[in-house]
């Protein structure tokens, strides 16, 4: 059974449990859908400061909106459009300070102010993104992205 923890070691220890926490979650399992939404589930009980958390699936040429925690979301973003649709057309990692100065911002919630968006790979195609959202400008840094990174490259192999 999941317990929810306190995180009080410094940010890059507390991301590596983060990390800990998500294998244990996923080991054995093998089901997407209940993997996505357990992992979008941690990240929205760890993160401080955010939204938004969750996953677009990549279908048939465009993203379409997978679990997440937070509000109703858009339902499907086309590649290329927003951050989103940046990041699955570019296949990298989307780190926006301030998303109303990002061109061509697809504003599914008007309280984000900042968002990071991480590529998930299968097999080597691009299986979908995670994304997340904050109500605070400059929400996420460098470090958010490294581990948010690791988090997603853990959750590949069980989706």
């Amino acid at each position: 059974m999941f317990q929810t923890m306190h995180y009080n070691g410094t940010r890059e220890e507390n991301y590596q449990l983060l990390i800990k926490q998500l294998a244990a979650l996923l080991e054995g399992e093998n089901d997407q859908i209940a993997n996505l939404s357990n992992a979008s589930a941690l990240l929205n009980q760890f993160l401080s400061d955010v939204n938004w958390v969750g996953f677009y699936i990549w279908k048939e040429g465009e993203l379409v909106l997978g679990p997440f925690q937070g509000l109703p979301a858009c339902v499907r973003i086309k590649s290329g459009k927003g951050v989103c649709g940046r990041a699955a057309a570019e296949k990298q990692t989307q780190l926006v300070e301030d998303v109303h100065a990002f061109p061509g911002h697809i504003a599914c919630d008007a309280a984000s102010q900042s968002e990071i968006v991480v590529p998930l790979f299968k097999n080597g195609e691009l299986f979908g993104l995670l994304d997340i959202d904050s109500p605070s400008k400059s929400r996420f840094d460098e470090t958010d992205q490294i581990y948010l990174e690791k988090f997603a490259r853990m959750l590949e192999q069980y989706i």
